[in-house]
């Protein structure tokens, strides 16, 4: 369609879309070439959405399974930056190999405001990190709404102070991915930026970004309709939905504390990318009890 607009907009298609030249759409509308092409790549598309797929050929059995896949960063393309490195890529990679298999999986995340820094060359020949906002309105994602198309909205407390969010998606293949977004105006303003940059802010930025991505997750799956049989933690940063789950059997079900505990564990997943120190969040107890006594 514009190849060098494709380019320009970091392989965005929503942007292109909203950029490109209208007398160029009402060329390539009656350019049969062009029109024969995108026809073929439809159809790939719908045969690639509606074969069968190799989870249900092996394991049509587990039509309940749903297998819920948290990660602080997802490296799905370009023009999405909420990713810094390997972690989000072998994320990104486990969203569109499940897609390919058919494996009943989700993905939870976070939505950054201004994502992963940028870096760039000064004219003295130093790394400078440059921070640029991600207008959500012009990325391949959606906002979820109720039935009442209003934007559907979760919240943690953060010291008896609700803190709110609503969710995003974006569609990888067969695979949706929830993404979790404070910077909302309901919120206070410290609280609207907690999502502002991957990895960003202090130690207790962090635990705040930790705990909206493990227990917000878990909230914001049950308010989609989304019921996970496993959880899968990709590193430690989501490693709170472990509580949440705990808590919702003790107060659903009535379970014994000790008996949630063997519950949770016998369907949950966890997985290392980083085993050294310097990938492993750690939080001083005063830091913990401040926002879970």
């Amino acid at each position: 369609m514009d190849p060098n607009l494709w380019e320009s907009t970091n392989h965005n298609p929503v942007k292109m879309l909203g950029m490109i030249d209208q007398s160029k759409l009402d060329y390539l509308a009656h350019n049969s070439s062009f029109l024969n092409h995108l026809d073929r790549a439809y159809a790939r598309y719908q045969s690639y959405m509606n074969e069968e797929t190799w989870f249900q050929k092996n394991y049509s059995e587990l039509k309940d399974l749903t297998i819920a896949y948290f990660s602080a960063e997802f490296g799905i393309t370009e023009c999405l930056p909420i990713y810094s490195g390997g972690l989000g890529i072998l994320a990104g990679d486990h969203l569109k190999s499940a897609s390919d298999l058919g494996i009943p999986l989700v993905g939870v995340g976070l939505l950054y405001q201004q994502g992963y820094f940028r870096q760039y060359l000064n004219f003295d020949g130093w790394q400078q990190e440059l921070y640029p906002e991600n207008d959500f309105y012009n990325l391949p994602i959606q906002l979820i709404k109720d039935k009442k198309n209003k934007p559907i909205l979760c919240s943690v407390n953060f010291q008896n102070t609700p803190v709110y969010f609503q969710i995003w998606k974006a569609q990888v293949g067969r695979v949706a991915l929830y993404l979790l977004d404070t910077n909302i105006p309901i919120n206070e303003k410290k609280y609207q930026d907690i999502c502002d940059q991957l990895y960003g802010g202090d130690r207790e930025t962090r635990i705040q970004q930790e705990i909206i991505l493990g227990i917000g997750g878990i909230r914001a799956l049950k308010a989609i309709g989304i019921n996970p049989t496993v959880c899968h933690m990709n590193e430690g940063h989501s490693a709170f939905l472990g509580l949440e789950r705990i808590r919702d059997l003790i107060l659903e079900h009535q379970l014994d504390p000790e008996v949630a505990l063997t519950a949770t564990s016998q369907c949950s997943v966890f997985t290392t990318h980083t085993p050294v120190e310097a990938g492993i969040d750690q939080f001083h107890p005063d830091l913990v009890n401040k926002y879970f006594r």
